[in-house]
């Protein structure tokens, strides 16, 4: 993997969990853990997403768009663990 790879996949997944820690609030991480969730997010995006017949399209945009939903997906879940 090149390192300009890896910067845009760092870049994408801070975006993405900075995004989805605003929309789920009261679950920010921080820089490191907002671009672990982001980077976990697009995982579980892709994964999840192909599967149920949603595509975002490609380019930056549409990993930011896809890696945030996965994200928020994954906020959501976080939450339900701990009330539960």
């Amino acid at each position: 993997m090149a390192i300009e790879a890896l910067l845009i996949i760092l870049l994408v997944g801070a975006i993405a969990g900075w995004l989805a820690g605003q929309i789920v609030k009261g679950y920010g991480f921080g820089l490191l853990g907002n671009i672990v969730v982001g980077i976990v997010g697009a995982l579980f995006a892709g994964f999840l997403f192909p599967r149920i017949g949603l595509g975002l399209g490609g380019g930056i945009l549409g990993s930011i768009i896809a890696a945030t939903l996965g994200a928020v997906i994954l906020l959501f879940l976080i939450r339900l663990i701990k009330r539960a």
